[in-house]
């Protein structure tokens, strides 16, 4: 197993780089749909589609994706105000569970819990990419430094569970630690980017924000799969287990933040 995954990650990693910090314009927002819609199909396995029925949401998933990029809507706001409600919606659905709630449970309610993960964080990155690509580097670094100060943290002090209905192995403690992690992270950024001591407070502010939005997107596919009775959500990524297995944090941050980038955070 450990061979296969580090076999996945020699030749992902460099994808990964080259797509996101070497491609602009349409190539980008290519490059990024495709993640977003193989995301898409696992998904249609989540919300309890069968075989035959799974790449239809992927279809009408790319339509969509297609009429925002043709008429120039591809950093619409809209689509970043549609996942802060809908990521409301699922921290209170997460932090119920597993009580019964009919509006999530059933298939159409999982699969319009898909539209506000999956769309927005497709237009969450487009609109970093045209900051230049800092932010977009900045918000991907937070979400891998959150993941490793709470995997630090969580095992050396972790005592209290987070949401052990959801997923045992997170607590408090490890949730502490990853707010440090991105608080240090905001301010080396704040720091590299020369920004005044107001502007790097609003960001180290937004930073804690944002992690605890990136913990809520790992919940949020756990819950899912907890429900679904599937430890992965596939196999697309042999040894690391499918797409949203590794970019759940990220459907989460990747378009809060660039809500808050475009409206909020003066950089």
């Amino acid at each position: 197993m450990l061979r296969q995954r580090i076999i996945t990650a020699a030749w992902l990693a460099p994808l990964m780089l080259v797509g996101l910090f070497g491609l602009s314009g349409g190539a980008f927002a290519l490059f990024t749909a495709l993640i977003v819609l193989l995301g898409a199909w696992e998904w249609s396995n989540l919300a309890g589609l069968g075989e035959g029925k799974r790449i239809w949401p992927v279809w009408a998933l790319a339509l969509v994706m297609l009429v925002l990029w043709f008429s120039g809507n591809a950093t619409a706001l809209w689509p970043l105000w549609f996942a802060a409600i809908g990521w409301a919606l699922n921290f209170y659905w997460v932090s119920r569970y597993p009580e019964p709630d009919a509006a999530w449970q059933s298939t159409a309610g999982r699969l319009a819990m898909g539209a506000w993960v999956l769309l927005p964080c497709w237009i969450g990155f487009n609109v970093l990419r045209e900051s230049g690509g800092v932010w977009l580097l900045f918000v991907l670094l937070l979400v891998w430094a959150a993941d490793i100060g709470a995997y630090f943290a969580g095992r050396a002090w972790g005592r209290r569970k987070l949401a052990p209905r959801v997923s045992p192995g997170k607590s408090w403690e490890g949730v502490y630690g990853g707010l440090a992690a991105t608080a240090l992270l905001a301010v080396v950024f704040a720091v590299w980017q020369q920004l005044n001591f107001a502007t790097g407070l609003a960001l180290v502010v937004a930073s804690a924000l944002i992690t605890l939005v990136s913990v809520l997107g790992d919940l949020l596919e756990s819950m899912l799969k907890r429900f679904r009775g599937i430890k992965d959500s596939s196999q697309l990524l042999p040894g690391h287990g499918g797409v949203l297995d590794r970019v759940d944090s990220l459907t989460a941050a990747i378009p809060l933040f660039a809500l808050l980038y475009v409206q909020v955070l003066p950089l």
